[in-house]
This record gives structure tokens, sequence and C-alpha cells, in this order.
């Protein structure tokens, strides 16, 4: 079975802008290595991602094509009231912001093995899914 990949908001953000050519162009490299993997995003990323790139001050136009784009590239998981039950037990438990919980379950219902962020513990293993940062 090919690798199940999970990506936070954070790396989109960084692939769609250019403010930092250096993080940009580093994140560009980061995601042509994911091709040949199956990387998964959630409806929350997809709001996360949108709602950063308003705050950048781009033309709801220029938005709308971005997200249209990852959401095409990638698979997405929709949060569910059974992601948001989860979440609270992984919030609890692993100690996390309750937003961050909920991406991490929305990783775990994916089957994802790796989540792919730089808001979260790095080598940080829950249940079968182990978070990295990639840009360490």
């Amino acid at each position: 079975m090919r690798d199940r990949i999970f990506l936070d908001s954070n790396i989109l953000i960084y692939s769609s802008l250019q403010d930092d050519k250096g993080k940009h162009n580093e994140t560009l490299n980061f995601l042509e290595k994911l091709k040949d993997k199956i990387v998964f995003i959630s409806t929350q990323v997809i709001n996360e991602v949108y709602v950063a790139l308003l705050k950048h001050e781009l033309k709801n136009e220029d938005i709308q094509n971005i997200v249209l784009k990852i959401i095409d590239i990638y698979n997405s998981s929709i949060i569910t009231v059974e992601t948001i039950k989860k979440s609270w037990n992984l919030r609890r438990v692993y100690n996390l912001s309750y937003w961050d919980s909920l991406i991490v379950a929305s990783a775990l219902e994916s089957r994802c093995e790796v989540l792919y962020t730089e808001d979260m513990q790095d080598k940080l293993v829950i249940n079968t899914l182990t978070i990295k940062n990639p840009f360490l």
C-alpha cells in the first residue's frame, strides 16, 4: 500500500503565497516529493487556507482558484460529528488545541500514517499517526 499522508493548512498556505520566497520554494519542493503518495486534507484545512489567504488580501476570485486547485489535487475528508467527538478525546489525552485535535482526528479517520504540520510536536506518535514538521 502506498503511504497515506495528511497535510495541515500551513503547508498549503506556504505553497500558495510568495511572501517568503524561501519558504514558498521549500514547500513546493516538499510537495513535489509527495506526488507518489496518497495525500489527504480535510474540510477544516480547506477553510483555514481560505481564511489565511483572505488575511493576505488576495482577491476572492484568486483565493477560490487556489482552493479549487487544492481540492482537485488532494483527497478531502469531511469533518463529521464523529470526527468532532474523536477530537475531544485526542485533545484531552495529548493536550492538543481543539483545532489541532480535529486535524489529528481527520488524519486518523483517513488512515494516514504521517501528518505534516509545523504547528504540533515533531515526531509525536498518536495511535498509528506520526506528526512530522517538514521544515526541520
